[in-house]
């Protein structure tokens, strides 16, 4: 059998079974290898389906040459104009960032976000309005109005020498020599 026609599969059993020469050969991509002519096809018609695809990956070559030049004519206009890549992206995130805020996803999202926060601004209000009603009624309980009397009065004896003009704390009856702390506001 002739090493050139050996099977290259590597599924097939004769895998690996190259000789050495055909390992250190460079192999050209756009040279395809031959194959028995497909079932249906005569050899005529396997020549002109190899020339057209011989020209299609001729012509991607080109395309491929010719949209690098572009770009690269694009990038120096770009650069001469003062356009930078920054400048670039913060436009397609302003961009991105209207065309989420049109979405109806967003439309949607930003509603239900809306009448959820007026619910719970309507709820915490009514909380409120409990808590600050509760208070009231604990202010007008006769324990509280007990606590307060107490607590006014030791502050009257506490702050009273102030009211009178005397800046000067009371002493404390035990030993004169340490002054009270000053007192908190009510």
């Amino acid at each position: 059998m002739d090493s050139a026609s050996q099977d290259i599969n590597l599924n097939s059993p004769n895998k690996g079974g190259l000789s050495d020469f055909m390992t250190d050969v460079p192999v050209d991509p756009g040279v395809a290898p031959r194959t028995p002519a497909v079932e249906g096809l005569t050899e005529v018609e396997e020549e002109e389906l190899r020339a057209e695809l011989a020209k299609v990956e001729e012509e991607i070559i080109t395309l491929r040459q010719v949209l690098a030049a572009k770009e690269r004519h694009c990038g120096e206009l770009k650069r001469r104009l003062g356009l930078s890549t920054l400048g670039e992206l913060k436009q397609n995130l302003s961009r991105s960032w209207h065309d989420v805020q049109v979405s109806t996803a967003y439309k949607k999202t930003q509603e239900t976000l809306s009448q959820a926060g007026q619910k719970t601004s309507a709820a915490l209000s009514t909380m409120g309005s409990a808590i600050s009603r509760k208070l009231g009624d604990m202010r007008n309980s006769a324990t509280f109005k007990s606590f307060e009397d107490r607590v006014g009065t030791i502050k009257s004896k506490v702050v009273g020498g102030r009211e009178n003009g005397n800046e000067s704390l009371p002493t404390s009856p035990g030993g004169g020599d340490q002054p009270l702390p000053d007192p908190a506001p009510f």
